[in-house]
């Protein structure tokens, strides 16, 4: 098969969960013998125009001028980059932009679609651009081919908003066994004396409830915030907390090494993501052993159980921090039951796997039909 994957920022990945799937799903096609092309914006770091045997095309992107604005245009380019290509089917990450742009694609050429969670409910959009991501999410439901949810939840929701049929593809992670305690020197903390958040400085992941329960429980320990502190939500959290000095924002990290050492020996890791389906950034912390404290609501429920902590408030966050954490060996059985999970349900392995199986039987369906 000859697949292309649009609508991330590129590989390997630098940003979020859909970079991170489009790199480990193009890199698994790629050693099933398929031929895989990726579309990176101009300014990623990885500037090769073959990497891993994925075939990588450098298309101009304007969104860190224009914002989300930029977006319609990158993937404009990408796509019309596409009709240079023999290509049997495209796989879409995200619905922001790329459906407006449907008609401008091979029209011979299956479109799949990640749909991704529910975009139009992130904090930092304003009224006018929530309605345009609504408007979008309605036409890649309606305009796509076939649709991907990466949880039961995003599969429950499209058919009960739209009455479309998905294909249920979780993202994945790989087991963590290669714990290094010399690779926190580079950070000043030592294991299990620092408590850990990895992800996006946005207000629906949470993060200042948590730092409020971080400065109320006024522990000694040393709290890594891990994301892209340049935001504007961001500046206001490293502002509103200038005076804790334990609360540390050491900015984006993309060393996998260094954020699974982290993850590892960390004593509580914090997940305080509320919108989206499996999230990579919660599997990977389970893959590393982490002692994991989850928002409570039903995404994080339906991958972790009963194998961690849950929290709403910042009084939650206050009592977990006081009481034992992952020093203790209390809950060894929860740290155990979330690698068995990744073994059985979120191997990159196997979800490569599903997609290979899944774009089989597209390219099959339109073969019986034609």
């Amino acid at each position: 098969m000859r697949i292309a994957i649009l609508g991330t920022r590129g590989i390997p990945s630098q940003y979020g969960g859909f970079e991170k799937c489009a790199e480990h799903i193009a890199l698994s096609l790629v050693e099933r013998g398929h031929e895989v092309t990726v579309y990176n914006s101009h300014n990623h770091a990885n500037q090769k125009e073959l990497w891993n045997g994925v075939e990588i095309v450098h298309i101009h992107d304007p969104e860190f001028k224009l914002g989300i604005f930029g977006r319609f245009i990158y993937d404009y380019r990408c796509i019309r980059d596409l009709k240079n290509k023999q290509i049997d089917i495209i796989l879409q990450f995200g619905y922001r932009s790329s459906p407006v742009w449907r008609f401008k694609m091979p029209k011979d050429v299956s479109l799949v679609t990640n749909m991704g969670g529910i975009e139009w409910k992130r904090a930092k959009y304003g009224f006018f651009l929530k309605k345009l991501i609504v408007l979008t999410e309605r036409l890649a439901a309606f305009n796509c081919d076939h649709l991907i949810a990466d949880s039961l939840g995003i599969q429950s929701y499209l058919f009960k908003k739209f009455g479309k049929v998905s294909q249920y593809i979780p993202y994945g992670a790989y087991i963590f066994d290669d714990a290094d305690e010399r690779v926190l020197s580079d950070f000043d903390v030592l294991k299990y004396k620092y408590d850990l958040f990895i992800g996006g400085l946005e207000p629906e992941n949470s993060l200042e409830i948590i730092l409020d329960g971080v400065v109320k429980a006024q522990m000694d320990r040393d709290f890594l915030v891990i994301g892209n502190r340049l935001t504007g939500y961001g500046k206001f959290l490293k502002n509103k907390y200038r005076k804790h000095k334990n609360i540390k924002f050491l900015g984006g990290i993309y060393d996998d090494k260094a954020l699974n050492n982290l993850r590892y020996f960390s004593n509580l890791y914090f997940h305080g993501h509320t919108l989206g389906g499996t999230n990579p950034l919660l599997l990977q912390a389970m893959a590393c052993r982490s002692l994991v404290s989850v928002h409570n609501n039903d995404f994080n429920r339906f991958i972790v159980g009963s194998d961690a902590l849950y929290f709403q408030t910042a009084e939650d966050i206050t009592q977990q921090m006081k009481a034992k954490g992952k020093d203790s060996q209390a809950y060894n059985q929860h740290l155990e039951n979330n690698v068995i999970k990744i073994k059985k349900y979120y191997s990159w392995d196997h979800i490569g796997e599903r997609y290979e199986r899944y774009f089989y039987g597209v390219l099959n369906s339109i073969d019986s039909v034609r």
